[in-house]
């Protein structure tokens, strides 16, 4: 049962390998893609239920045991992240049939975003840090071909941008992992746990903390290292939007979660202090951001800031109930983003624009497009009883009940300024006179509007059955709150 870890990996992998050998035929693409998709998510499903049936799994590879060989570790964090990306794939790919276009699909687009999923469902399931940066390696380098797939005069520009900046990020992971190896001489993560809690020198611990949170912030875009993404995100087409808005920042996010909670716990009064300060000017940022802007692009990737700042803002207050929010709201938030880009693309391929300022009217004759990013908007805000109210409440209860009230307080206002942003999209793209657009007959909108619907509607479900799904969220917690359960599933100790 527990190669149903490696399942995640392998079978994008496979599906990315076979799609090379069809690049001219296109339907038998799609359709192999959307196939290997859905297996993925019955695997990841099948996983994260034996996850909580049995705990934490873990596979070493050619059966060389921890710490010694390299490890797979699926809690049930990295469990419920692979099922949340496995979902959004899925999703997304069925959405690209109509919206990416023929001559992206003839240049590899389905294999490049099968090897994508590789890196990342990889890096959520790695159980050693060294091979955490070769699955971000893997990711980064199909995110560079999605980026710059298709040629147009800003993807071009925004690539040399965002390929320099990872370049730089890669570069430093190696030296804090380096740095990190020189001090505990270990790569699995358990065991750099274990040893870091016999390292007497607390200052080395900080300085490689810091180092950690420089290069995963770069990646996450958390303040003031996510001046390179609102450029970047803006340039590809809406499906490879939805894929790095919901997926690329959420495996910066969940690397810093990761290593706060599992490497550098025990001295929490410097590292988690200087991370919540980071987390709160990430929000300022972001809101600022999201309200200023009149393009609708930019306003959804801005909130993918505002998101990464509550995330951790719920990581540095670092008590279980936090954590739980946390992981409750990164699914909310992979989620919802990939419905809101999605949503975004159809009214471009409507109006030809992302200026709200030319957009009116649409929800007279689009009206399922108007209330399902209504819907959306309202889940991203964290209106109750969608799914970002649970995260957000649990966050901001934690924060005052640690005492950090101005975190709290600017978690709380941000929903007011999200809903805001959100909610100008609607009011001034959908509503007013309706007008013709030009070329909006040729735009598939009912088959473009299935993926970002059952998106949505899986935020409402996932809102309304908060109760039922709170003892998977509260096991994930409790393994963040606590690392000797991840050491010891690891370890066997």
């Amino acid at each position: 049962m527990n190669n149903l870890i490696i399942l995640p990996i392998l079978i994008p992998l496979i599906t990315g390998v076979i799609l090379i050998f069809f690049t001219k035929n296109i339907p038998v693409q799609r359709w192999v893609s959307a196939a290997g998709f859905l297996l993925m998510i019955v695997a990841a499903g099948m996983l994260v239920s034996h996850v909580y049936q049995d705990g934490i799994q873990t596979m070493h590879l050619s059966n060389w045991e921890a710490p010694y060989g390299i490890t797979l570790v699926s809690d049930m964090f990295s469990a419920l992240l692979v099922l949340t990306t496995s979902i959004i794939s899925f999703f997304v790919v069925l959405y690209s049939f109509k919206s990416i276009g023929e001559e992206r699909e003839k240049f590899y687009y389905y294999p490049v975003v099968s090897f994508l999923i590789v890196g990342v469902n990889g890096a959520f399931t790695t159980g050693d840090i060294f091979n955490l940066f070769v699955f971000f390696e893997v990711m980064l380098m199909s995110s560079y071909v999605l980026l710059v797939l298709g040629g147009t005069k800003i993807q071009l520009r925004e690539s040399i941008k965002y390929i320099l900046v990872n370049i730089i990020s890669s570069a430093l992971f190696v030296i804090a992992v380096a740095y990190l190896y020189s001090v505990v001489g270990t790569l699995n993560m358990a065991h750099i746990s274990l040893r870091l809690s016999e390292v007497s020198d607390l200052t080395i611990i900080t300085v490689i903390a810091v180092l950690f949170l420089i290069v995963f912030g770069l990646k996450g875009a958390i303040f003031p290292l996510y001046f390179w993404l609102p450029g970047s995100y803006y340039a590809p087409p809406a499906p490879v939007m939805a894929l790095f808005g919901a997926l690329l920042t959420k495996v910066g996010v969940y690397s810093i979660t990761r290593t706060y909670t599992l490497f550098f716990y025990h001295d929490t009064g410097y590292t988690h202090e200087l991370l919540q300060i980071m987390a709160i000017l990430t929000i300022i940022a972001g809101v600022i951001g999201a309200v200023a802007f009149t393009d609708i692009k930019k306003i959804v990737i801005y909130n993918i800031i505002v998101a990464v700042g509550v995330i951790l803002f719920g990581v540095s207050v670092f008590t279980e109930n936090s954590l739980a929010g946390s992981v409750f709201y990164i699914i909310h938030d992979m989620n919802i983003k990939a419905a809101l880009f999605l949503l975004i693309g159809i009214v471009i391929s409507i109006t030809g624009t992302s200026d709200l300022n030319k957009i009116h009217g649409l929800i007279h004759r689009y009206p399922g497009v108007a209330w399902t990013f209504f819907i959306a908007s309202a889940a991203l805000a964290g209106i109750p009883p969608l799914s970002g109210f649970a995260g957000k409440l649990l966050i901001v209860r934690s924060g005052f009940e640690a005492e950090d009230y101005i975190g709290a307080a600017f978690v709380l206002m941000s929903s007011l300024l999200v809903l805001f942003s959100v909610m100008k999209i609607f009011i001034r793209g959908f509503w007013g006179a309706p007008r013709a657009y030009k070329n909006e007959e040729n735009a598939p909108v009912k088959w473009l509007l299935f993926a970002p619907a059952l998106l949505t509607a899986f935020a409402v479900l996932y809102g309304f059955g908060t109760e039922a799904i709170y003892p998977v969220i509260s096991m994930a917690a409790e393994t963040l709150a606590n690392p000797e359960i991840y050491i010891n599933a690891v370890l066997k100790e």
